[in-house]
């Protein structure tokens, strides 16, 4: 019999089939992008209760069908899936109320009656959650619990899976992705906070970036006065990529891997080392305005300010949770990195440009410890009251970022830096004048220590599977279209199509490539306003014939 470990990240799903006799990884497949329309969480949640939560329901769950079809087995030998996410993810996929992740004031939960919605641990039956006669009537699927209200299993797997939970010196561990869960501890105190990044520190968001797997720049690094990118080869391993010229992309030396793209961790390495070798003089400024790493592969002024904005708000997180915690900077000893962009960035370019506090004394990095920790429930490794009771005692101290004076003030700050130049001086003069401690200078090099170097270290015998066609559209009637296709030439991911069908105008949108409610350029396009994106529904591209 079979095991699922399966981890719904915001930029797209992990799956492991587990043996659960040997207890043995046998294979592991992943998806390039998340199927819900959109870039990041809130754009999955706009989505949901815009369009409907049904239809986000069925696009996520006929995902998760495709990622089991590339396992070849009878999907009644799974015997156990232990589901692991963010409250956002969870909630879509158990098909439950998410107003209130939307609407954080109390006053609007109470007037909607959505107040003190309950995401502990659950356990379903298949039928119940993938319909009848899906193969997995019987499976027990486990949604392992949620801390807090934007703080999700993810996050407790992120303490759990790291010395974190144990540690009695001062630590923050932070699980970096669109939506950055951090915890600090403090003795036996936990505080936690969530700092919504964005999409460009998975990759996503960036003229040529793409999300961490095969084909992805994951670093680069200086080699007799040229730079040499580092690509992510087949198995997620570091492959030697080109020795190139940034400035005039001029390929010294061909890599034995060639780039399709760049990852998170690529653009923060190459923004620390533009600024480190001098390329950078002023932010987000390059000199030709644009820095090559490959042929067609290159990042512009505008995605330096984008992931600026993303560097900036983890750490306005970071230096939030200690000043509000009473922890003097320079007490900070450790710093847990997990998550993709945690595995693959290097550490000390990171640290350079603020991804990490620079004053920490040891930087630990981790991988996907959300999909371990759903490994280690479906093998019993933990039992599930141990799960419960650790996320009942983090559900303390908890800052919503938001509504916070000094994560507000900080941002300002690092919004300066990142897109308008201001110098690190300035900076820190603008902290004191908010009241707030200014950053020290620091002349230690912290030791760094990398448990692991791919993000999913095991990816079983059978290795690892990439699914790429997720077969899922969402559909509109389009009343009064000219079929100008005006739509289909303004979508920056070529996401829409015009489809004339019995005698109607429908538009149908590629799910998991439309970038949903944050774009809406399509409508925009339109003379004459035949779409708005909410009457649409899901629907299986192989269903499209007898629509």
């Amino acid at each position: 019999m079979y095991g699922i470990a399966l981890d719904l990240g915001t930029s797209g799903f992990r799956l492991q089939l587990l043996d659960l006799k040997t207890k043995g990884i046998i294979k592991t497949v992943m998806t390039m992008r998340h199927p819900l329309p959109g870039g990041n969480v809130i754009d999955h949640l706009g989505f949901a209760i815009q369009v409907g939560q049904d239809s986000a329901n069925e696009i996520m769950t006929h995902t998760i069908h495709k990622m089991l079809d590339e396992l070849h087995i009878p999907l009644s030998m799974i015997e156990k899936m232990a589901v692991c996410g963010n409250p956002i993810q969870l909630s879509l996929f158990q098909n439950i109320e998410i107003r209130d992740l939307a609407y954080a004031g109390k006053n609007m939960q109470r007037r909607l009656g959505i107040e003190n919605v309950k995401r502990g641990l659950m356990i379903y039956k298949g039928s119940e959650m993938f319909g009848k006669d899906s193969g997995l009537d019987e499976c027990e699927i486990i949604v392992l619990p949620s801390i807090e209200h934007e703080i999700g299993a993810d996050a407790l797997a992120m303490m759990v899976k790291t010395d974190f939970i144990n540690q009695d010196d001062i630590a923050i561990v932070t699980d970096y992705g669109t939506n950055a869960e951090m915890a600090l501890k403090v003795g036996d105190r936990i505080v936690t906070c969530s700092a919504a990044a964005g999409p460009s520190i998975e990759g996503q968001g960036i003229k040529c970036g793409m999300l961490a797997s095969p084909g992805a720049v994951s670093d680069v690094n200086e080699e007799d006065g040229f730079w040499r990118v580092t690509v992510l080869d087949e198995n997620m391993g570091p492959g030697k990529g080109d020795l190139i010229d940034p400035v005039t992309g001029i390929i010294i030396e061909k890599g034995e891997v060639q780039p399709r793209g760049i990852t998170g961790t690529g653009v923060i390495s190459a923004i620390s080392l533009a600024i480190s070798t001098g390329l950078i003089k002023k932010l987000p400024e390059l000199p030709t305005g644009k820095l090559v790493l490959g042929e067609g592969i290159f990042l512009t002024d505008e995605d330096i300010a984008e992931a600026g904005k993303a560097i900036g708000a983890i750490r306005a997180a970071h230096l939030t949770l200690l000043i509000e915690s009473g922890v003097k900077y320079e007490d900070l000893k450790y710093m847990y990195m997990s998550g993709a962009s945690g595995t693959y960035v290097d550490a000390a370019k990171g640290r350079t440009i603020g991804l990490s506090p620079i004053f920490s004394k040891e930087i630990v990095q981790f991988g996907n410890t959300s999909l371990e920790l759903a490994r280690d429930v479906v093998l019993g490794n933990y039992k599930l009251q141990e799960i419960v009771d650790l996320a009942d005692r983090i559900k303390a101290d908890h800052i919503m970022l938001a509504s916070n004076e000094t994560f507000k003030n900080i941002y300002a700050c690092e919004l300066s830096y990142w897109t308008e130049g201001m110098q690190a001086e300035m900076y820190n003069d603008f902290l004191e004048a908010y009241g707030l401690p200014r950053l020290p200078d620091v002349t230690h090099v912290p030791t760094i220590e990398q448990r692991v170097n791919k993000d999913i270290e095991d990816t079983g015998y059978q290795g690892l599977a990439i699914l790429k066609d997720f077969d899922m559209l969402i559909e509109e009637e389009s009343n009064g279209c000219m079929q100008c296709l005006m739509c289909e030439r303004e979508c920056p991911e070529k996401a829409i199509h015009v489809v004339p069908k019995n005698g109607h105008i429908y538009v149908d949108y590629t799910a998991h490539l439309c970038l949903g409610m944050s774009c809406k350029r399509c409508i925009g396009a339109c003379p004459v306003k035949a779409i708005n994106y909410r009457q649409i529904r899901a629907v299986s591209a192989g269903d499209l014939s007898v629509v």
